[in-house]
């Protein structure tokens, strides 16, 4: 960050439109910024995990992260979209003699209040749609009751680190929790642990828990994202099996690292790869064994594949590819090829299904997923449903598609939850994921199930590159590698184009 004091003025006619100045504000890292003809000035550093908003991109009278696309109302410092909850920080501007001067910090973001509500809202999963709904639930000025049931021991934490940085040993505990514990009281937010929903029963809006309790709603989330796959092999019931999706589940799988000498990791998903990435970093020997010919072939093509295939090589991890886990007893791990692995444990990341049980239960309509319209309510009225279990109409291909990535889930519960409280928003949102694998993000905007061919610009070798994912000449989806602005670019490019209507 520059040490150019905002406070002393900077020459307006120096500030293009869209451009950025960096300085400061006493001790604060200062943000000005010329969009749409007007400057404003903000916190430097995205409030989700600290990204330069320097390195962004202006749009409108918005400013987007490079890290995870987070968006900030740059009048007000509001966070539009997630992963961000929180707003940033703003400044007053005055113009002087020609020059933009950075005055007296601005006031927060004021709550919404509203009139007409429902009675109250239950959200069933305490993961990112489910906190992210209740948060901006309060930030719309809801004043009613609001409770999440969640089947997790742990209150709701920032998952996308379980296979990261904490499994990797280089984030603490505390970094964990989305929210400090004392804010589920001050925003007065019932949190129910280690709690599932048996049934939903609409007529009489009302949820029976696993305890024989039951809750009365006015409006209700189903956000019960997704459950991992489970081995059905001879051996898959022992402990030393572990499977990744909650809190509980990595602090398990960090003890037994600590043992540890050798880990079989099966299946090589997101989840599998950044596994494998992260008990590397501990020391650990790491082979992988999935039946594709590539590792995220089906999902980022064979060029990416055999990028991501060559990055874990060169960090020590062995490749079973075309095989998998036939049987385990004790250490032995035999694979479907003949061959027989020694092994500590085995961690399982061979993809997930939808927790949709629930729904099917409670006869709501299901097709590989919950059934949602544009609003994302369900085919119950007044019952609405986001994130990995939530099949939805694309705006931008016009097709039914679900998608299991953590901002997807947040801004999916952002949109519904506005919904709830009486808004006809459609959920239009570009798909947004990032996978990190040792130094190396792979960021991916859009969403491509098929394509007919890929177009690579740069060298992923050399962590410098471009993917395109085309059907035709229609640009799917993009996956970079050391170029985030060409990300954001890609989001806002896609963000443009016309919707099926």
């Amino acid at each position: 960050m520059q040490d150019l004091d905002l406070t002393a003025g900077v020459p307006a006619d120096s500030i293009a439109e869209g451009q950025v100045v960096a300085g400061r504000v006493g001790d604060q890292d200062v943000l000005v910024v010329r969009a749409a003809g007007e400057f404003y000035a903000v916190r430097a550093q995205c409030t989700h995990y600290r990204g330069s908003l320097a390195d962004g991109i202006v749009v409108g009278r918005t400013i987007r992260c490079p890290l995870h696309h987070a968006c900030f109302d740059l009048a007000t410092g509001d966070a539009l979209c997630a992963p961000a909850l929180d707003p940033l920080s703003c400044w007053r501007v005055e113009h002087q003699d020609g020059r933009i001067v950075v005055g007296a910090p601005l006031p927060a973001p004021s709550r919404r209040t509203r009139t007409s509500l429902p009675s109250s809202v239950v959200i069933l999963g305490g993961g990112a749609a489910g906190l992210a709904a209740a948060d901006m639930l309060r930030r719309e000025g809801y004043d009613g009751l609001v409770s999440i049931v969640s089947a997790d021991s742990d209150p709701p934490v920032d998952r996308p680190n379980l296979s990261k940085d904490y499994l990797a040993g280089e984030a603490q505990d505390d970094w964990l929790p989305l929210w400090p514990s004392e804010l589920y009281a001050e925003r007065r937010i019932d949190l129910a642990l280690m709690r599932r929903a048996e049934r939903i029963e609409p007529e009489s809006h009302t949820v029976l828990l696993d305890d024989g309790s039951r809750r009365e709603f006015g409006t209700l989330l189903i956000a019960t994202g997704a459950e991992p796959i489970q081995l059905s092999i001879p051996g898959a019931e022992t402990t030393e099996v572990r499977y990744l999706r909650t809190f509980a589940d990595s602090r398990a799988i960090v003890a037994r690292a600590r043992s540890a000498k050798h880990v079989v990791v099966v299946g090589a998903s997101f989840i599998g790869l950044e596994v494998a990435a992260a008990l590397r970093t501990r020391g650990l020997a790491v082979t992988v064994v999935a039946p594709e010919s590539r590792p995220l072939v089906r999902v980022m093509g064979e060029e990416l594949g055999a990028f991501v295939q060559r990055l874990h090589e060169a960090h020590g991890v062995a490749f079973h590819l075309g095989e998998t886990v036939a049987s385990i007893a004790g250490r032995n791990i035999a694979l479907s090829g003949g061959a027989t692995l020694d092994a500590d444990f085995v961690v399982v990341g061979a993809g997930v299904r939808p927790s949709i049980a629930l729904a099917e239960r409670s006869g709501l309509k299901i097709d590989r997923g919950i059934v949602v319209d544009e609003f994302l309510e369900t085919s119950q009225p007044g019952i609405f449903a986001a994130g990995d279990v939530a099949r939805w109409p694309d705006p931008r291909t016009g097709l039914r598609i679900r998608v299991e990535h953590w901002v997807v889930a947040e801004r999916q519960a952002q949109t519904a939850a506005r919904n709830m409280l009486g808004r006809r928003e459609p959920f239009r949102a570009v798909p947004f994921f990032w996978s990190q694998h040792y130094d190396v993000t792979i960021r991916y905007v859009g969403h491509a199930e098929r394509w007919d061919r890929v177009q690579v610009d740069g060298s992923l070798d050399a962590h410098d590159a471009t993917v395109r994912f085309l059907q035709g000449e229609a640009s799917l989806a993009v996956a970079t590698v050391g170029r985030d602005r060409a990300a954001l670019e890609a989001e806002v490019a896609f963000e443009a184009q016309t919707l099926v209507v």
